[in-house]
């Protein structure tokens, strides 16, 4: 049955991005970012909110046409524009090549997507991600912890009603620090 995974980049303090929205400080050299594409490559399918869509979209179709683009930076261009994209959002109107739109989290579709999908579903965005958390959608957690400590910025998990308990699956450490904690979510029943 094919599961519902989210992968996220932290630093060491909790924070998926720095007080002015920035993500430089994420370690990614050509060791973790093979190992993405190597995992993002069995997916069926890129589940996005609008934000993160339109970041990844604004790079990666074209991304391998760049002559200072090669290796897992080429590689994944490819990914991108060959797997099938869901795009959540209330604003847009419409979306690139092999995107849906989708305007509202119901959980039911989204189960429906997943179960016809060709593979596990990747999940990312953090207001997105909190809605599929808050419906009890997602099955995997994939953290990434950066060697860095950034004081400030927004945290990845928030408030919740209830506590959700894990089972840890792996972790692997990468040659430039970067920690990979890999946990499935531990349903009652």
């Amino acid at each position: 049955m094919n599961r519902i995974v989210t992968s996220v980049s932290l630093s060491l303090d909790g924070f998926f991005e720095g007080p002015d929205q920035d993500i430089d400080w994420h370690t990614v050299d050509e060791e973790v970012h093979q190992h993405f594409n190597d995992y993002l490559r069995t997916m069926g399918g890129f589940v996005e909110g609008r934000v993160t869509y339109q970041l990844m979209e604004e790079f990666w179709p074209t991304a391998d046409q760049d002559p200072a683009s090669e290796g897992p930076m080429a590689e994944f261009a490819g990914i991108w524009r060959n797997m099938p994209k869901f795009v959540f959002s209330r604003t847009l109107e419409s979306v690139g090549p092999g995107a849906t739109l989708l305007h509202e989290v119901d959980p039911e579709q989204v189960r429906s997507l997943r179960d016809a999908a060709s593979g596990d579903l990747v999940v990312g965005g953090a207001d997105l991600l909190e809605s599929f958390r808050r419906f009890d959608l997602i099955d995997e957690y994939r953290i990434y912890i950066h060697p860095v400590i950034l004081g400030r910025g927004r945290p990845f998990f928030r408030d919740a009603e209830e506590r959700q308990m894990l089972r840890l699956l792996e972790t692997r450490t990468f040659g430039n620090g970067v920690v990979l904690l890999r946990y499935e979510t531990v349903r009652a029943g």
